[in-house]
Parts: structure tokens; sequence; C-alpha cells
């Protein structure tokens, strides 16, 4: 087979770009002979050309001026693994412009601007891919445009965070509480030193982006998406779950209402522990697709590290590079933003625990607030606290507007005392 060769450039070499050389040095022969192209890696734009490295490169590879990369005529292919919106736009955009395919894991990026480059990508003729941006190694995101086109999804649950599963996990299985997990999760490489992306669900939510405007052919950015974090969560929150047989994880939630819009929101939920991503520990992540032909799918994997994700940008660069040859190109993203449904119209079931006074009538007037806004019980379990008790319940399907306006009513009540915690309860 004639091979062709493919000059590769990069904009950043961390742990990713790293591990991404390592693969085309180990496997650029095989490559070579299924695909007939021979990769090779050409100018490495890095911040520091003092900072040491451990990628077997000639130093003459890398260079602080990212036009070598963006703007040279001999790369065929750039991928961006720097990160962030600026200066990764910019560069994304110039090199699209400059008629080059790119390869990014930037999640940030294409939550944010992702309908804009994807519209200079299809004027240009060349692919934007992005395989690596969502699920890390867990390849997802080509099943979803390909494999899964003509389905009817219904629902996507996915946990898309390895650092809040790794926590939730040590709270869970060991009893560790939320700052003790935390902490772990930094030591072992886990967490940044400033976790809030991860903590507060930002990265799931712009994920949670990128699959709903895939899924449902329009845009969805990341302010469309519903955010709670998990810094909130007890051990006793985690206690009671285990004890009425759930888990709770950070998911993120993808729904389509049809004509009505989509409802893209990550927050904690409460699932039945028979639920498959109820067993999707430690760092893992995992995709549920509910769809009406299908049937239930469920992807699982790495959701981050070098190895893994290196892996995902290796396919989506062969993927680009082979459609470059041939003249033509992948369309992905729809322009057109989507209908968002609010999240005060969605319904699901919900776990309330609240603190009252131990006292004869307390639990006729908390249950009466509830039936007065429609919101019904379907189970309810109390614990003596000495002067007060614990109520917990879990409702039946019941509006979020609803629901918002029963706990308003309940903290105005003299014998309540605290709602401590309410969470989402889905998956049944």
């Amino acid at each position: 087979m004639t091979e062709t060769k493919v000059r590769v450039g990069l904009l950043g070499c961390g742990v990713v770009g790293g591990s991404l050389v390592g693969l085309i040095e180990s496997r650029g022969d095989d490559i070579a002979e299924r695909t007939g192209l021979r990769l090779e890696i050409g100018p490495v734009a890095v911040r520091s050309l003092d900072k040491p490295r451990s990628v077997a490169l000639d130093p003459g590879h890398f260079t602080t001026d990212t036009a070598d990369v963006v703007d040279a005529p001999d790369v065929d292919v750039v991928v961006e693994l720097i990160g962030g919106v600026d200066p990764a736009h910019d560069l994304v955009a110039k090199a699209l412009a400059n008629g080059k395919p790119v390869i990014t894991g930037n999640k940030a990026l294409l939550a944010a601007d992702g309908a804009e480059l994807f519209s200079l990508a299809h004027a240009n003729g060349v692919d934007l891919l992005f395989e690596a941006a969502v699920a890390g190694g867990i390849p997802f995101i080509r099943p979803l445009r390909e494999s899964l086109a003509g389905e009817q999804i219904s629902r996507i649950m996915g946990i898309m965070n390895g650092t809040t599963n790794y926590i939730l996990t040590r709270m869970t299985d060991d009893g560790a509480d939320y700052e003790e997990s935390l902490a772990e999760a930094k030591a072992l490489g886990y967490a940044e030193e400033d976790p809030t992306a991860d903590v507060d669900g930002h990265d799931a939510a712009a994920k949670a982006a990128i699959i709903a405007s895939i899924a449902y052919g329009g845009h969805v950015v990341t302010d469309d998406v519903y955010t709670e974090g998990i810094s909130h969560l007890t051990q006793t929150d985690i206690e009671v779950a285990t004890k009425l047989g759930y888990v709770i994880k950070l998911l993120a939630v993808i729904e389509s209402f049809g004509p009505d819009g989509v409802a893209v929101r990550v927050h904690p939920t409460m699932i039945p522990e028979t639920h498959p991503l109820a067993s999707v520990r430690d760092s893992f992540n995992a995709i549920f697709v509910e769809g009406a032909a299908v049937g239930d799918l469920m992807f699982y994997g790495r959701g981050a590290g070098g190895g893994p994700t290196a892996s995902a940008v290796l396919g989506d660069l062969i993927d680009a590079a082979t459609n470059k040859f041939k003249g033509t190109h992948a369309s992905v993203f729809a322009s057109t933003p989507a209908p968002i449904m609010p999240m005060e119209q969605l319904r699901s079931e919900f776990y309330l625990n609240l603190d009252v006074l131990d006292r004869p009538g307390a639990l006729a007037t908390v249950t009466g607030v509830l039936g007065s806004r429609g919101v019904s019980i379907r189970s309810m379990e109390q614990i003596g606290l000495g002067g007060e008790a614990r109520l917990l319940f879990i409702t039946h399907t019941a509006r979020e507007a609803d629901v918002r306006a029963t706990l308003d009513d309940l903290r105005e009540l003299e014998e309540v005392g605290q709602v401590n915690s309410v969470l989402r309860v889905m998956g049944a």
C-alpha cells in the first residue's frame, strides 16, 4: 500500500499531548499498514521551551510561536490540547480558515463557540473532531452522530466527571466525608488544586451541552444547562440513600420534549442501586442512552487520563486525515439554537430530608403543605432526634416548580426547623 505522509502540528504538549506523541511513535507502523497514512509529528507549540518534558522528541520540534503550527504550509492536521477558550478559539479558527482539519479535546471551547467553529470548518471543507472532549477515552461521539443518527433518543444520562465520581465513591464505600474525599482526589491527581469546575458541575455541564447539540440537532451552550454541584452533600445524605436502596451520583441529564425543546441539566441524583450507572465507581465515566428502537445502551470506561484521552484524539486524527486526502469532511453541529425547556417545567421524583419539631400534628402539617402543592408522597420514614424528628420523603413524580414552591412553604412553618437536603430521584 502506498503511504501518504500526514504532518501533525500540536498546540500544547501536556499529559495528553505527550501520550499522543507516544502513541503515534509506537503505533505508527500499524496505522500506516491499516490506513495508508504515515503520521509524523511536526511543530509543537508550547508556552515555555525551558520546561522539562518526558516526550521523546527532538528539541527542534518545540516552538513558542503558534503560527508555526496553524499557518505552516507543511502542517496537514492541527491538534489543539491547550484547553480553555482564549487563545484556543482564535488558534482553532485560524487553522480552520487555513484549510487544516482540527482535532480538539476542548469541551469549554466547543460548548461556548461550537456553532461558529463548526460553521467555519464546513465553509472550508475540513473536519473539526472532538471525541476526547466529552468522555475522554470512551468512544461515544462517533456512535452518537453516526450509529445512532436515525434513533429516537428520549434521554441520555451520564457520569461525565471522574473527580466527582471518585469523591462520591469514597463517601459511599468508605464512609469518608466530602472534604476528606476531595483531599484524597487531589493527592491522587484526580482533582485540580482548584476543583471548582469539577465539584460545582461546570465540567459536566460543558460536556452535556455538546452531547445535546449532537443528539437533538440544535445548538446548546453551557449557559443553557442547569447546574448544581456536590459540595453540599453530607455523609448523612449518602447513608440515607444507601438505606433506601439508592446511590447518589452527579449526573448530566439530556432529554427531548419534542417540539417543546430539550432539557439539559447537571445535578446530584439518587438512582436505584440496581441501575447500571449505580455500579460505576471511582474515576470511571459512563453514559446511558435510552432509545425507542435500540432500547438501553451504556458506554463505560476511563473518562480522563493521558493514555485513554490520547487514544480518542488519535482516532479522530486518523479520521480527519483520511477525509482530508479524500476531499471530504463530516458535518457535526447544528448552528440553530435549540429551544430549551425551562427547568421549572421538568418532572421527576424527589428526595426531601427535613427536621421538624417532634410534637402532635407536625407530620400532618408538613404533609398538608405537600398535598396543597400537588406533591404526593411515595414513601416516608421518620427518625427520632430528641425534641425533633427527621422526616425523609420520596415523592411521586412532581413538577420542579411545585416542589420549589413547597420547599418555600415548608421553610415558613414553625414546625420545620430545617430543610436539610433536596435531591432528584431518577432511573427507576
